[in-house]
């Protein structure tokens, strides 16, 4: 059987089906494949869906990846959009990528040092990690670098300062992030105001990098105050109901920043069921929070080019694992896009994404 036979059979078996591996997934979701194909005849400013592999030319004509990210959610999804497409590019040049794209349904380092130990003894040609906890992964991967395997990062969330990982692909700006948005906040409010910061999962460096980053910028204006820093664990429902206790607690509160995914939708439940005028800004493109944008109850997100990621995430990869090292034909850190947007935007994202604007 060819190549291109073997190919098309094993990929149907993995985008298919979705099967649960310690409440993961394995594979990618064909509907969702071509659910983003269709949306991406649409152009937008914030994600870049016209890409094209570059010009390397793989030295094998099969590769098996292992993939690992923070936690079952759509975020990842978008992410894995971007994976399929460059799947499906090599895969018309005669090169078979195949990978394993597993996560918890709960944020949790000790689960994921767990699924690495186990990557560790399969047949990968590169081991990938969205980085749940910093302190706890970095060594387990510096450990499988020592143990001579192909290792790097990628998605939102780096690896320790210093870790012997090859290559990080995504956001490098996460404090940036988190600074713009609250500067955002901030002007919106006129500099004064007792502001909250619901962080995400403790330990993770994009949600803590982002909070520290709207920290510091709050603190610039004498009449501004962080009155509440929270973690949602990146749960809708959790960030919900911290909200609520928020509210209850400061009846002054005038802004909240949400440094993930999750947090704006549980954040804006929670202001639309109270029916207070409270400004949020946040991070990403969930559907919800794209509405809650569109309706004026959130002030502005942060969206990430989380195709771009997953695209150059595959292309990052083949070359790892052909022993390249980064230089001229990659970047150690390759940066990916956040582009803040606004209430005015929302209904074209909404169409972009996900081929809606009700």
């Amino acid at each position: 059987m060819g190549t291109r036979k073997v190919a098309n059979v094993l990929v149907a078996s993995l985008t298919v089906a979705i099967l649960a591996v310690g409440g993961a997934r394995v594979g990618y979701a064909d509907e969702r494949g071509s659910q983003q194909s269709s949306y991406a005849q649409q152009e937008s400013s914030a994600v870049d869906f016209e890409r094209e592999l570059d010009d390397y030319m793989p030295k094998k004509d099969h590769y098996n990846l292992f993939l690992t990210y923070k936690i079952e959610h759509s975020w990842w999804d978008a992410v894995a959009s971007g994976m399929e497409d460059a799947r499906r590019q090599y895969l018309q040049n005669g090169i078979t990528v195949t990978y394993e794209y597993l996560a918890p349904k709960t944020a949790s380092a000790e689960d994921q040092k767990q699924r690495l130990l186990t990557a560790e003894k399969g047949p990968y040609d590169v081991i990938g990690v969205d980085v749940a906890d910093e302190k706890v992964i970095s060594p387990i991967l510096d450990e499988l670098v020592d143990a001579g395997h192909k290792v790097m990062t990628f998605s939102s969330s780096d690896a320790a300062k210093g870790c012997k990982r090859i290559a990080y692909v995504g956001n490098t700006h996460n404090y940036e992030d988190g600074a713009q948005l609250a500067e955002a906040l901030c002007k919106k409010l006129g500099y004064k105001g007792k502001v909250a910061i619901l962080v995400g999962s403790e330990g993770a460096p994009c949600h803590e990098d982002r909070a520290r980053g709207a920290q510091d910028t709050i603190a610039k204006y004498d009449g501004m105050e962080v009155v509440e820093v929270v973690y949602d664990q990146d749960s809708v429902k959790l960030a919900r109901t911290l909200t609520d206790d928020i509210l209850r607690e400061h009846a002054d509160l005038a802004g909240i920043v949400c440094c993930n995914m999750s947090n704006p939708v549980g954040a804006a439940q929670a202001i639309t069921s109270a029916k207070r005028e409270v400004v949020i800004v946040g991070m990403d493109h969930d559907r919800d929070a794209l509405r809650y944008l569109r309706d004026g109850i959130i002030y502005c997100l942060g969206v990430q080019d989380c195709y771009s990621i997953g695209f150059d995430t595959i292309q990052t990869a083949i070359k790892v694992a052909d022993g390249m090292m980064p230089g001229k034909l990659y970047p150690e850190s390759l940066e990916e896009k956040t582009t803040i947007i606004y209430q005015n935007e929302a209904e074209d994202m909404l169409g972009t994404l996900y081929g809606v604007t009700e």
